[in-house]
C-alpha cells in the first residue's frame, strides 16, 4: 500500500485496462421528423405571397420606366418640332421678302395708303 497524504486506508484508483483492439463507440442517431401538412401549406402560402408582392412591385417599376421613356420620347419630338417651326418661320420670312422683290421686278408698285381698291362683281 502506498502512503497517500497521511492516510494508509486510501488506495489509489486503478485504471481499468482497456483492450486496444476494441473501443466502445456510441453514436447518437437523430431522426428528423417531417413537417406537418399545415406547416408546409403555411410555408407555401408565405412563399406565394412573397412572389406575388414582389412581382407587383416589379410590374409597377416597369410601368414607371415605360412612362418615363414615353415622356423622354415626347420631349425629343417636341424639340424636333420646335426646330422645324424655326426653320419654317425663317423660310416664311425669306419668301415674304422675295415676294416684294419679285413684284417690283415685274413692275408692280406699292399702293398708297389713300387709295382703296374695291372689286365690283
Amino acid at each position: 500500500m502506498a502512503y497517500t497524504r497521511g492516510n494508509l486506508a486510501v488506495q489509489q484508483q486503478r485504471e481499468q485496462k482497456v483492450n486496444p483492439r476494441y473501443r466502445e463507440k456510441t453514436k447518437v442517431v437523430t431522426r428528423r421528423t417531417t413537417l406537418p401538412m399545415q406547416e408546409k401549406l403555411l410555408y407555401l402560402l408565405t412563399l406565394a405571397l412573397f412572389v406575388l408582392v414582389s412581382s407587383v412591385l416589379v410590374w409597377r417599376y416597369v410601368h414607371i420606366y415605360d412612362l418615363n421613356k414615353q415622356a423622354q420620347d415626347l420631349d425629343t419630338e417636341i424639340s424636333k418640332a420646335k426646330k422645324d417651326i424655326a426653320v419654317y418661320q425663317k423660310q416664311k420670312q425669306d419668301l415674304e421678302q422675295q415676294v416684294a422683290m419679285k413684284a417690283r421686278e415685274q413692275g408692280y408698285s406699292v399702293p398708297e395708303d389713300s387709295i382703296t381698291v374695291t372689286r365690283n362683281n
